[in-house]
């Protein structure tokens, strides 16, 4: 389909408007990563952002964040969102992730039971300058490569790499229509063929082995007994339990209730045909330990399970470095977000508010989701996982934001790239010195950290 003569037109005046840009910000500068004096203290941020939390699992995610600088950059997205709120840039927003990094990308069923490759959390989404993004996303990588072993070149080449991809897509974006953007996919197919030793002979077949008849694949063996005829889930606390409160199994009730309200018409019909037999607490990631996350199993008449995941909404990080947010529900802002970014969603995504005031969103509980397995990466897998990572992020910012004036900052050159691998090592220093301060605050008893067995 392509641009008409006169879109054409329009999208060399978004490019010389988005070069013009760099006489306000250099790309080089964009590479420069410099603590400020006045740097908020990151163990008092991570306390912040633990308010309204559940105080007994606050230490099984200090616990998860010690394992590695990498999980410590997982679990502190409002520690780099202050950093980056307060350095400048270019000012073009998009939609963002908010708290993109090379673990929260993976396969995913659409509606349709095909399977995608794309950005998978969006807790954070925002409006927000688009680097922040690709920032975060880098420095990801040049963390994982040092958890791999790989050498620091090599790390530093895969952030590059991510960077490189995500220029010449979004350059590529940039000259279609919304519509032919919009209906972008990336396929685990399409990524099989570019990355083919992404993945080991037994994850491939696993890949393969899904199909339409996978409605919930497998039937989650692990979390669902038989009790009096009837599933249910199994205790394994403390990280998946039932609800003792009546005060909180009652809000959350509420919060389901208000959640079928919010489906469309068609998705509500479908949903009657279960119904709900249990909830449990369950925790999930890394930043979102502590947050009220719960999971609702619902049967149908011949005996089919669906599971949903209900998990709490809060502000997000970015939210005090930009706009007022367009949704009052948190719940709405990341079902909305998701919808902007993602090729396709969850056939059940939508949100919730309980009576007590915690906002909600929901969705299935796996559903054939797909992590790629990045610890024991080679530097060459490394290197095609960012160059996929950053494929996908340009498909996502150019169908929420101005890839033109975004592609013109970029340009065609390299010079943008690189300063990303300069970024992404010196951030990488700062998460780990980060890091170390939280292993200092647990063994000073500043703060409480649980390690779980492995």
């Amino acid at each position: 389909m392509g641009l008409s003569e006169v879109g054409m037109h329009a999208w060399e005046k978004q490019i010389a408007a988005g070069k013009a840009i760099r006489t306000n910000l250099a790309r080089t500068d964009q590479g420069h990563w410099e603590p400020p004096a006045d740097r908020p203290d990151p163990i008092d941020l991570l306390g912040e952002s633990n308010r309204g939390r559940r105080a007994d699992l606050i230490p099984i995610r200090y616990g998860r964040m010690l394992s590695s600088p990498l999980a410590f950059l997982r679990g502190a997205a409002s520690l780099m969102a202050s950093d980056l709120g307060s350095a400048p840039t270019t000012g073009i927003e998009v939609q963002v992730c908010g708290d993109c990094h090379l673990m929260n990308f993976g396969g995913y069923a659409t509606p349709e039971r095909n399977l995608l490759f794309d950005v998978n959390d969006f807790d954070e989404t925002f409006r927000a300058p688009w680097e922040w993004d690709l920032k975060r996303l880098v420095t990801s990588f040049v963390l994982a490569g040092r958890s791999n072993r790989i050498n620091e070149e090599e790390s530093q080449l895969a952030a590059i790499a991510c960077a490189r991809s995500y220029r010449q897509h979004l350059r590529n974006y940039s000259r279609r229509t919304p519509l032919e953007v919009w209906y972008e996919r990336l396929g685990m197919d399409r990524l099989s063929e570019m990355v083919p030793d992404l993945t080991s002979k037994k994850q491939r077949a696993k890949l393969a082995s899904f199909s339409h008849k996978h409605l919930v694949a497998h039937h989650f063996p692990n979390i669902i007994t038989t009790a009096a005829g009837s599933p249910r889930f199994v205790d394994q606390p403390p990280l998946f339990f039932h609800i003792e409160d009546e005060e909180e199994q009652r809000r959350l009730l509420e919060a389901i209730e208000d959640y079928h309200a919010s489906l469309p018409e068609d998705r509500r019909f479908l949903l009657s045909r279960y119904r709900l037999v249990d909830v449990a607490v369950k925790v999930v990631g890394v930043g979102s330990v502590g947050t009220h996350c719960y999971v609702a199993l619902f049967v149908s008449e011949l005996d089919d399970v669906l599971i949903l995941q209900v998990k709490e909404a809060r502000h997000s990080v970015l939210e005090p470095y930009c706009h007022q947010a367009l949704c009052d529900n948190q719940g709405q802002r990341v079902v909305m977000g998701q919808r902007l970014m993602q090729s396709a969603s969850d056939l059940f995504l939508s949100w919730a508010r309980s009576r007590h005031g915690l906002d909600f969103y929901v969705r299935q509980l796996r559903d054939m989701k797909f992590s790629i397995p990045v610890e024991g990466f080679t530097a060459v897998q490394l290197h095609r996982y960012g160059q996929a990572c950053g494929w996908a992020l340009a498909r996502a910012h150019a169908k929420g934001g101005d890839a033109g004036r975004i592609s013109g900052y970029l340009g065609k050159g390299d010079v943008f790239d690189q300063a990303m691998g300069f970024f992404a090592r010196a951030y990488a220093d700062q998460t780990e010195r980060d890091h170390e301060a939280l292993q200092k605050a647990v063994h000073s008893g500043r703060a409480q950290a649980i390690k779980e067995a492995n």
